[in-house]
């Protein structure tokens, strides 16, 4: 039986980022960016991307998100019901049941309205498996009860380190309470439909003991009743991404050599491939630009990351890069695209 209620939730989304706040509704087409809306990467699952804010300002994170970060000049919020609405009709063109996998560029929760958006989502024909990636800060036992009463199917909960003092140093937020999440995995695990996944990012030096620790945690709360309880990440350099001082990421032979070893102390599947997840190849959007090409695009607003700006041009989003000072808004002008991987679409001035 679910715990009885004993609050509400609230986020002052001022606390969340230093940075500007741009609302997106209807007047803006969702796929073609990075930080929000649809991501179709082929496959039979979507990315849904309702926001880019993040309360923590991960050490290792690979997209500098959170309050602490450095690239970034603006942070998103979807409008719900345009999210969903583009959600429908991109599964809809696939043709076949598709999986809504909310992520985000800093962590879903952040959005006001999260429980609606799973609610939304579960009720349109073409929607498959809902799942969520976050790392848990803002998890309340109420939020959860929500989120399951709403058709979340999975929660995929990023524990990096279940010691309070590195857990928080890896965070980058003296406010992250670990044993918090702990508390609230464990009664995912034990009392509601949804199910659990465990996915710590193993960056080695940092937290090598914990990967262990924290596999037999996954174990002996009992989750991944339908999936596999664990998905260890492997730490990855990126060009915008925060680097630990004196972190190297290891080779990828080596990241799976390991995990085979701990697979066969544990007993626990932990090499994974997108068919334990019923992930397989399906219909794409066709992509709007192929790179190289000059369009004319009109510029709606700011850039999420410092030197851009955010345009649209055929019912497409494009990030513009390599410009500076505010935003020309209603402004056209010509770029040549220079990125087109998976229908995200970045564009540089002519």
């Amino acid at each position: 039986m679910k715990k009885k209620r004993n609050g509400t939730f609230s986020i002052r989304l001022s606390n969340l980022s230093r940075h500007n706040f741009f609302y997106i509704d209807h007047k803006f087409p969702l796929l073609g960016h990075i930080a929000f809306g649809i991501i179709d990467r082929g496959t039979n699952l979507l990315q849904v991307r309702p926001t880019s804010l993040c309360p923590l300002s991960c050490i290792f994170c690979s997209v500098d998100a959170g309050p602490l970060s450095k690239t970034r000049a603006t942070e998103y919020i979807v409008d719900i019901e345009h999210l969903t609405k583009w959600f429908s009709q991109v599964a809809e063109y696939k043709g076949e049941k598709v999986q809504a996998h909310i992520d985000a560029a800093g962590d879903p929760l952040t959005h006001p309205k999260i429980v609606e958006l799973v609610k939304k989502l579960r009720k349109i024909k073409f929607t498959g498996t809902i799942s969520m990636e976050t790392h848990g800060a803002l998890l309340t036992i109420d939020m959860v009860n929500d989120l399951d009463d709403a058709g979340l199917d999975r929660l995929n909960l990023s524990i990096d380190a279940l010691d309070p003092s590195l857990a928080r140093r890896l965070a980058g937020a003296d406010y992250y309470n670990i044993e918090r999440v702990i508390k609230v995995a464990r009664y995912v695990a034990s009392s509601l439909k949804m199910d659990l996944l465990i996915a710590p990012v193993w960056v080695p030096g940092l937290n090598d003991e914990e990967i262990p620790r924290i596999i037999e945690f996954a174990l002996e709360i009992g989750a991944g009743k339908r999936w596999p309880p664990l998905g260890i990440q492997k730490y990855e350099a990126h060009k915008y991404g925060r680097k630990p001082k004196g972190v190297k990421p290891i080779k990828w032979f080596e990241f799976y050599r390991r995990l085979e070893m701990w697979e066969q102390e544990y007993g626990v599947k932990l090499v994974l491939k997108p068919e334990d997840f019923g992930i397989k190849k399906a219909k794409r959007v066709p992509f709007s630009f192929r790179r190289g090409e000059t369009a004319r695009v009109k510029v709606v607003g700011p850039g999420w990351l410092r030197n851009e700006w955010l345009a649209v041009a055929r019912n497409r989003l494009v990030s513009v890069v390599g410009v500076e000072g505010s935003p020309p808004v209603g402004r056209g002008m010509r770029v040549e695209i220079i990125s087109v991987k998976d229908g995200i679409y970045l564009g540089a001035p002519l």
